[in-house]
């Protein structure tokens, strides 16, 4: 007898092994990374999502905290076609369900051919059919997360130094780690900022740039990260990472939505329509850029043609879709941290003209 199963919505209930005890729900996705395990659970991009793996046994090189990208796992349960007891060990400990033993090739494929779905686990003694399907009931569109930047965002601002040659107001919508690594290495001071927080008090924190960082969920319910683009657009550089990206587009008259089963994994190739370069990126998203609005469209992703770049030269604007931060790899993209703080010299010599 199983002791955990999964509900789809598409009607089946799957069974399989328990790994970590719980009963949950949320938006099955996969990624088809087989490396950077740790940096997926712990991407706050993750928040109000099942993770699936599609690289059959997670776990085989350990779990290490100096690789997370936060101070927890975010995705509500992890499913695989196998965890070691290494991983079981660290779903248990954090209270995040984990299920295995189960045919994830055949999950994928379900998830590309009909879409991201909801679903929801069951797992444990006792557990029954009906105790998923329950869970799956009670599971909420992606988009109906309304509030879901609170659950991600920093609590308290938070400062990190680099050197002091320039200051960046990072708005965290569920910023990764390594989007402060790539900045403090670069010589910059970063402020971590709540994506509730309001223009004045950026105004008095006096930034050289405006960095909106990653996050979960659909751009259309950060409204106060958009206002602040609003906000500071033409007066200070501004940068977007990943849903920053769809929020700036927001921000300049443009359009997102959502796609069918988004972009999950570190084998993305994208292509800059400058150069006609092919980088291959890591990338976590779920929705889109549709219309980019006053914004020019700098790259493209070569499987799909949707958007992966943004920029205004003038009003110094860049975004990327993908994340140049990738951990652990690759690090094609890593110049555009480069990019970014170019523009605070740039601005500084216009200013000073």
């Amino acid at each position: 007898m199983s002791d955990a199963y999964i509900a789809l919505a598409d009607g089946r209930v799957l069974e399989a092994r328990c790994r970590a005890p719980g009963t949950t729900r949320g938006e099955l996705v996969f990624t088809t990374a087989y490396t950077g395990y740790e940096e997926s659970l712990t991407d706050p991009s993750y928040e109000e999502q099942v993770l699936t793996f599609s690289y059959p046994l997670i776990g085989n090189y350990g779990v290490r905290a100096d690789r997370f990208e936060s101070s927890r796992i975010h995705p509500r349960a992890a499913v695989a076609r196998e965890f070691t007891e290494e991983m079981a060990t660290w779903f248990e400990s954090e209270g995040v369900p984990a299920i295995d033993h189960i045919e994830t090739r055949d999950l994928v494929t379900s998830i590309r051919e009909d879409g991201a779905m909801k679903c929801g686990i069951a797992a444990g003694e006792d557990v029954t059919p009906e105790d998923a399907k329950a869970e799956l009931d009670q599971c909420k569109e992606m988009s109906d997360h309304t509030e879901i930047g609170q659950q991600v965002t920093t609590p308290e601002p938070t400062v990190h130094r680099g050197g002091g040659e320039a200051d960046v107001a990072l708005i965290d919508c569920g910023a990764k780690g390594s989007i402060i690594d790539s900045l403090t290495e670069r010589g910059a001071d970063v402020h971590v900022l709540s994506c509730q927080t309001a223009a004045e008090e950026i105004r008095e924190l006096d930034p050289d740039v405006l960095f909106i960082s990653n996050g979960p969920g659909d751009p259309a319910n950060f409204q106060n990260a958009q206002s602040l683009v609003e906000a500071f657009a033409g007066e200070i550089p501004i940068a977007g990472i990943c849903l920053g990206q769809q929020i700036v587009a927001r921000a300049f008259g443009g359009d997102t939505e959502k796609m069918a089963f988004g972009h999950r994994g570190v084998n993305q190739p994208v292509r800059d329509l400058e150069t006609d370069q092919v980088v291959m990126t890591t990338q976590n998203h779920g929705y889109t850029v549709s219309d980019p609005g006053d914004l020019v469209v700098t790259q493209r992703n070569v499987n799909d043609d949707t958007a992966e770049g943004l920029a205004d030269d003038e009003r110094g604007i860049i975004t990327r879709q993908y994340h140049p931060e990738a951990n652990p790899g690759p690090h094609d993209s890593l110049g555009f941290f480069d990019d970014v703080l170019a523009m605070v010299d740039t601005q500084s010599a216009v200013t000073a003209d």
